[in-house]
């Protein structure tokens, strides 16, 4: 696992020790070793956390004849088969590592060779006789990568402050990554937060030819292949499919690990990994004596699979400060997903015993298993209503005390009733995110642009079917999986030198997972029915009966107490900073009424807080009309 950097100077010579420097901004990537690679038109490195192939390997790799130069970050898990097939071919090797086995393969097959690989990565390839950087990313976005063109020079990196570090960019707010971060508390693809940076896509490869860009994708997320699958015979295809994922996932030549919450997704991983016979270590993160505490599941797992077993309890008393604070720094973009918090103390925790997790994370994306995929059923049918009796119902709502739970039964009934005031598209994504649109507008002095609508209008135009599910997980794996869980994950290991695997995300299992009638999926009250049929006689029933948990904090209640002063004394600096884009008035109305318990608006004002924090970090400037200024997003917000 590694961190890649690199950028094309055509018709200049850069400082000598450019490239360096940029290397050096992921060196928490990859603390075990650092390389470069430098010619008159491309520099770039890479930094390596050495897992597979330990005594070799190390970046950047060069062809035999020195034309061809490849940086990497990511695994391969099928690489010794295509290692095979390429010596047939006439290639000899001369490490154990997957980095050369991606570099003969682009020898061989070109392009051609990246929907041969299966795992996670992002990938740089130079060609010095043809001018010519080819980049590509994994199928699932697992991995990141961003980019960015200035003229006709590229730069490229891992994450947004190795591109940051080059004087050529410029540090402007993105008014389309900013609409979207406002509503959905993340940004998705192709935007980011930054001006002129952007994210290649997952499933793409991306070219520069002599100052030329073009892409193409080498992998779609399907859509609409439904077979017509019995219960039996899917459990037996999905058994199969988890069993070889998790065989090729579990292959490191350093420490091993999962991730281990008591739910269903991460217990059956670890239960197929747990067929290995190897020895299993598993570390959670608990809330004692919070309802949403898991630490009794988690128990009952370790005991029944014998882990080597270890858990960290999150409460006020843990340095939270801190980690909020070195957020700004090592999350690129703002983190407005509150379980950044968990995964960070996870991330360390696992840190101190291995160098490799796996985790249950996708399994949600692929069956059905998120709270928002109901609502949108059970949404369907209120439409049917008069609108004014929904309007009604929602403003009786808001005579209900408000709770310090951390998703009530009180916030997702509010919730629910203002989601079915809206279009069904704009309601998925308000379940799981943040302000409205008209909330947006009161918040803001500047009218942004219709950023959302344009990632919506691709939902819209996959409701062809008369399937009301498959659109909608189309649409969360496509955006939410990579850039809010998958991105959260990334940034919080990374920082402590931690590399993650998601075995659920073998593109063999999404492929399979879209081919489920949705009557596999979701039936009534019950969601990822088929996982919880092929899991029925392997976990305990209460594993497979509890409600889902989310993995994030109390936001609500800690930033009315533990939190309380760090988000005062970020919100009212930043608002007091940045009153050109955003109305002072109503930042300081959301702090009292949260503060009054008026509202529950945490999520809101977490974003808030995480996005100002890196605002100031970065030094990021927007502009609007014909002025410069200082301008902070903002992120969630459900109230104004």
């Amino acid at each position: 696992m590694c961190g890649i950097v690199g950028f094309t100077h055509k018709y200049r010579v850069p400082d000598s020790d450019r490239i360096r420097h940029a290397v050096a901004t992921l060196i928490h990537r990859g603390p075990d070793q650092q390389g470069v690679f430098e010619s008159s038109i491309l520099s770039m490195g890479a930094t390596r956390l050495k897992i597979i192939d330990l005594g070799s390997g190390d970046q950047p790799i060069l062809s035999d004849d020195g034309n061809v130069a490849i940086v990497f970050n990511g695994e391969v898990y099928n690489h010794l088969e295509l290692r095979r097939e390429l010596e047939e071919l006439g290639h000899r090797f001369y490490s154990h590592c997957d980095t050369e086995t991606v570099l003969r393969a682009f020898l061989e097959w070109d392009t051609d060779c990246f929907a041969r690989l299966r795992g996670m990565f992002a990938i740089a390839l130079w060609t010095k006789s043809t001018k010519r950087l080819v980049l590509a990313r994994d199928r699932l976005g697992i991995k990141p990568l961003y980019f960015a063109r200035r003229g006709d020079d590229l730069y490229f990196g891992s994450e947004l402050k190795a591109i940051l570090i080059h004087p050529e960019i410029e540090r402007r707010l993105s008014l389309d990554g900013l609409d979207c971060y406002l509503s959905l508390n993340y940004v998705p693809c192709p935007w980011t937060l930054v001006e002129g940076i952007e994210k290649l896509p997952p499933g793409q490869w991306l070219e520069w030819r002599d100052g030329k860009v073009s892409s193409d994708s080498y992998w779609s997320l399907p859509l609409g292949v439904v077979r017509n699958w019995t219960l039996e015979s899917a459990r037996e295809e999905l058994d199969a499919l988890l069993r070889q994922s998790l065989r090729e996932h579990l292959v490191s030549d350093v420490p091993l690990g999962m991730w281990l919450s008591g739910g269903i997704d991460s217990s059956t991983i670890l239960h197929y990994a747990a067929e290995s016979g190897a020895p299993l270590k598993t570390f959670s993160i608990s809330f004692q004596g919070r309802s949403f505490d898991e630490t009794k599941y988690i128990r009952e797992v370790v005991q029944r699979y014998q882990t080597e077993h270890e858990e960290l309890d999150l409460n006020p008393e843990v340095n939270l400060r801190d980690a909020i604070e070195q957020f700004a720094y090592y999350s690129d973009e703002p983190s407005a997903d509150a379980g950044a918090i968990p995964v960070w103390f996870l991330s360390k925790l696992s840190k101190t015993r291995t160098t490799v997790s796996l985790s249950g994370e996708g399994a949600d994306e692929l069956f059905g298993g998120y709270l928002t995929h109901r609502a949108n059923r059970l949404a369907g049918r209120a439409r049917r209503l008069p609108r004014r009796s929904l309007q009604l119902a929602f403003d009786a709502l808001q005579l209900w005390p408000v709770s310090d739970e951390k998703i009530s039964l009180e916030y997702k009934l509010k919730r629910f009733l203002e989601g079915c005031l809206m279009a069904p598209d704009r309601a998925h994504v308000y379940w799981n995110g943040t302000f409205s649109e008209a909330q947006k507008a009161a918040l803001l002095r500047s009218e942004l642009p219709p950023a959302l609508d344009r990632i919506l209008g691709k939902l819209r135009d996959r409701f062809a079917s008369n399937d009301d599910l498959a659109p909608y997980l189309w649409f969360d794996q496509r955006y939410f999986l990579p850039d809010d869980i998958l991105t959260k994950t990334d940034r919080m290991s990374m920082a402590h030198s931690l590399e993650v695997r998601p075995p659920f995300l073998d593109h063999r299992i999404v492929e399979f997972a879209a081919s489920l009638p949705a009557s596999l999926k979701i039936r009534g009250s019950r969601q990822k029915i088929l996982l919880k049929e092929l899991m029925r006689d392997k976990l305990p029933l209460s594993i497979l009966q509890r409600s889902k948990v989310g993995f994030d904090i109390p936001v609500h209640d800690w930033l009315r107490g533990c939190l309380r002063s760090l988000m005062e004394e970020v919100l009212l600096d930043g608002a007091s900073d940045h009153q050109t884009l955003f109305r002072r008035d109503v930042i300081e109305m959301q702090i009292r009424h949260h503060l009054e318990r008026r509202v529950n608006i945490g999520y809101h004002l977490w974003g808030l807080m995480v996005l100002f924090l890196w605002i100031k970090k970065w030094g990021i400037q927007a502009t609007t009309s014909q002025e410069t200024s200082v301008w902070i997003p903002q992120k969630t917000g459900t109230y104004i």
